[in-house]
């Protein structure tokens, strides 16, 4: 509704998990080069936890898109499966094709695919979201499939991403095994104070019609500072009060976004500090 009068060719802040418009905070930084050295130095199991709108999928996303084309990949969104489902689902989203009658058959093609890709030089990597909706069961079959390795790498690297229950639940005594297999962690805290401000230039920028800054359009910083005590930094939070925050400025006919703007829009929606 309000694209055309702020002149972009796209909705800055929505909340879904787009790469195109991530951002590279101090955290976000920080826990992509943690995914990237476990991947290259094939640490094996690799845990990533935030809480509920930190980004966590936009960094998955992000890393996808980035990585060598070499590194075959998975993702996994929703791993609500049983266990021998989860290895269907690896197996498809590698293009394995075959006839699997039980879990020994897919172990073992997904064992020759990977001998086969480590052979010419390859990586692969499966990425599981939402990874403390797994259960004990799954869990275990992950640190199975971590078994799978040469005398020298480990063949598949495992990237479980989720929020701070995870760390709960690996720390349960029938997962202390695979606890001890995780070999690099990482927990997303949410945006800095000092980095909102260019969070939301970043959004705008890349949403712009002509890819440049909109001058004309501008969170003032009592507002940005407003935006911040309501959210204390959470992206989700910050895209649901922009996105809102636009709409009213839209109806007011203003490109001045200011405190009293957010505030109004606060009560709107519910996010009340």
């Amino acid at each position: 509704m309000y694209k055309k009068f702020y002149n972009l060719k796209e909705n800055p802040f929505n909340v879904t998990s787009d790469p195109a418009f991530f951002f590279s905070s101090s955290r976000h930084s920080e826990a992509f080069s943690h995914l990237v050295y476990g991947i290259q130095q094939r640490k094996g199991i690799i845990v990533v936890t935030g809480e509920i709108g930190t980004g966590k999928t936009t960094l998955c996303r992000t890393l996808l898109n980035k990585l060598d084309p070499t590194i075959k990949t998975a993702f996994i969104m929703n791993p609500n499966f049983s266990d021998v489902q989860l290895l269907q689902l690896m197996v498809k989203d590698l293009e394995i094709h075959g006839n699997f009658k039980n879990k020994l058959t897919l172990v073992s093609a997904l064992n020759e695919f990977l001998i086969h890709e480590t052979s010419q030089g390859h990586n692969v990597v499966i990425i599981i979201d939402e990874a403390q909706n797994l259960g004990i069961k799954q869990l275990e079959q992950i640190r199975l499939l971590s078994n799978l390795e040469t005398e020298k790498e480990k063949l598949l690297q495992i990237i479980l991403v989720g929020q701070p229950e995870l760390y709960d639940k690996l720390k349960l005594p029938a997962l202390r095994q695979l606890q001890q297999r995780i070999s690099v962690r990482y927990h997303i805290l949410p945006l800095d104070k000092s980095e909102l401000g260019q969070y939301i230039n970043h959004r705008l920028k890349v949403a712009s019609a002509n890819g440049l800054s909109l001058p004309g359009l501008q969170f003032t910083a009592k507002a940005v500072e407003t935006i911040y005590h309501l959210s204390q930094g959470t992206p989700r939070l910050v895209n649901i009060l922009c996105d809102r925050a636009l709409l009213a400025g839209f109806v007011a006919g203003t490109f001045a976004i200011d405190e009293n703007i957010i505030h109004k829009c606060s009560r709107e929606i519910g996010i009340i500090a």
